[in-house]
């Protein structure tokens, strides 16, 4: 009987220091993905950040009083043009197929650029054209510790970690908000920044600027872990327990 109670504290921490060092190897796991080195000057602020297009980025092109060269319109109040396909498409070199125009290459113009490339170029059909150019899939990737964790469209040219949190709905309620990672890929490789909130003395530091393409990661509290592994640890727990009782009494 002495031997099968000695066996109780025995078995109940080796149930808890297995699920503890597994939760340890994923976190470290994810901790060496990506590449911290150079955070400083890959998220540092840029007042004059402005989006450059990208292969397989989808634009509208609006021409005022020109509908049958434009593709899609910015101006609706209920922009379903991604929807039924009123888009133009850059391919893998930069190019798209332009009404009037042919194919034209717009790789890594700013929205800004694009629209001054097109006005010079409509001038041989229209006096004092208007354009406007909208990329429909700015998005960025929110994961973990919200409400709505999912893909969000950004619609303005400078956006903030805490907007982006915003659309997400906001933390959950495990939301480790010390260690908010931000993700960003630079030269086919991510790049990690990691973000705490809660201190409000690097509060300016810490709502980065938030690019087209990058990942937001909130992480959970260990409160959350511990939660998850009360769940699945008692169970065998007590059903340990309960066998050595009844061996004890057995025997």
């Amino acid at each position: 009987m002495k031997i099968i109670h000695s066996l109780v504290p025995v078995i109940l921490c080796s149930l808890l220091f297995t699920s503890c060092a597994t939760q340890n190897l994923l976190t470290q796991s994810r901790q060496q993905e990506v590449n911290t080195s150079r955070e400083d000057t890959v998220f540092a602020y840029n007042p004059h950040y402005a989006y450059q297009l990208r292969k397989d980025d989808k634009i509208n092109i609006s021409v005022w009083d020109n509908d049958d060269i434009s593709v899609g319109s910015v101006y609706g109040i209920y922009n379903s043009n991604e929807v039924y396909g009123k888009w133009l498409m850059l391919d893998d070199s930069g190019y798209v197929a332009i009404p009037k125009l042919g194919n034209v290459n717009l790789l890594g113009l700013t929205v800004a650029q694009v629209k001054v490339k097109l006005q010079n170029a409509f001038k041989k059909w229209i006096v004092n054209p208007v354009i406007d150019v909208k990329v429909l899939n700015k998005e960025v990737t929110v994961l973990g510790e919200l409400k709505t964790p999912g893909k969000y469209t950004l619609d303005k040219e400078n956006n903030t970690l805490l907007e982006v949190i915003g659309k997400a709905g906001d933390f959950d309620f495990y939301a480790n908000k010390k260690k908010i990672q931000v993700i960003r890929m630079v030269d086919s490789l991510p790049v990690a920044y990691t973000v705490n909130l809660t201190d409000m003395q690097q509060f300016t530091t810490a709502n980065v600027q938030i690019h087209p393409g990058d990942i937001v990661y909130v992480p959970s509290r260990r409160g959350k872990h511990w939660d998850k592994r009360a769940g699945s640890t008692i169970v065998p727990i007590a059903s340990a327990i309960s066998s050595a009782v009844l061996l004890g009494k057995v025997f």
